[in-house]
């Protein structure tokens, strides 16, 4: 759990760099500047021969669709919808992750349910508005299958790990990944960037190399990382964090002026709150469940 923590509070400073620090550079560009960054990070622990090729399939496909596709569906999503709106249609990601497992695991766990519930209900208290823009229903739709890649790569690599041969890190796999979500952002790119425009600042670069590095590369790597010591109502508790804590970092490091503080802080508590009923019952925590034969710890 401590490295979805670490990776939800990385992941909110983000959001304070991108607004303050990349303005007007084109977005898909940047996505595909941060997966080449990560893809970088990786490729000093590649063991090219360490996995058989379905399994080098596997893993590229699984971060061209929750790297790559989120990443060029979510930026889409802004031509539609005002920021607010964006984060607003987010919300709905914990249920996705819980209602993906119940469905590939064909059974229902209420618990796990509840968790993703109360998640949504966190994030939505935090920053619900009540007017919508005209494009707001395919801006929404947009974000929802953004929604859907995210939840399903979490799931997919949860699944697929513990199959991979044993005694094999994670570092060493990770690049693959990386790299199929480097492949989906620069073939997007290539039909909608103006690659003779982009011409990022210095401060910029060091931007991008920091989202890229660490944003991207370590934390999409923590994230799942962690995601295979956690039951699935934790891992979608903890998708929707990154909110409240965003907004966190915005009045303490950003200068921005909150809306509502109680909202803020109703926002962390029930967060907080489906952490502690997922939690309560690592017995029946279904990871821990892929004994001696699941992932390197």
């Amino acid at each position: 759990m401590i490295f979805l923590l670490a990776v939800s509070i990385l992941w909110a400073f983000s959001f304070g760099l991108i607004k303050g620090r990349l303005a007007g550079l084109d977005p898909v560009a940047v996505s595909a500047v941060r997966m080449a960054f990560a893809a970088a990070v990786f490729l000093p622990f590649l063991r090219p021969r360490a996995l058989p090729r379905r399994d080098v399939i596997s893993l590229s496909a699984l971060g061209a669709v929750q790297f790559g596709l989120m990443y060029v569906l979510y930026i889409t999503a802004f031509g539609y919808l005002k920021a607010h709106e964006v984060a607003l249609a987010t919300t709905l990601t914990p249920a996705y992750v819980a209602l993906l497992y119940a469905a590939v695991e064909n059974r229902t766990r209420w618990r796990h349910m509840a968790a993703a519930g109360l998640a949504v209900a966190g994030a939505a208290i935090l920053i619900w508005e009540k007017h919508a823009s005209d494009s707001i229903i395919t801006g929404f739709l947009i974000v929802q299958a953004a929604n859907l890649c995210f939840a399903a790569g979490q799931i997919a690599y949860k699944r697929i790990r513990p199959t991979l041969p044993a005694g094999l890190k994670d570092s060493a796999i990770f690049f693959w990944p990386c790299a199929g979500a480097l492949a989906a952002t620069s073939a997007t790119s290539l039909l909608m960037t103006d690659w003779g425009g982009f011409a990022p600042s210095v401060s910029q670069w060091a931007v991008l190399a920091y989202l890229g590095v660490l944003a991207s590369g370590a934390g999409f790597f923590l994230w799942n990382y962690g995601a295979l010591h956690v039951n699935t109502g934790t891992l979608a508790a903890f998708n929707n964090a990154k909110v409240p804590l965003a907004v966190a970092c915005s009045l303490l490091f950003f200068g921005e002026t909150p809306e509502s503080i109680p909202r803020l802080l109703g926002s962390l508590a029930l967060l907080a709150l489906a952490v502690i009923i997922t939690e309560r019952d690592l017995a029946s925590d279904d990871i821990k469940k892929a004994g001696p034969g699941g992932p390197a710890r």
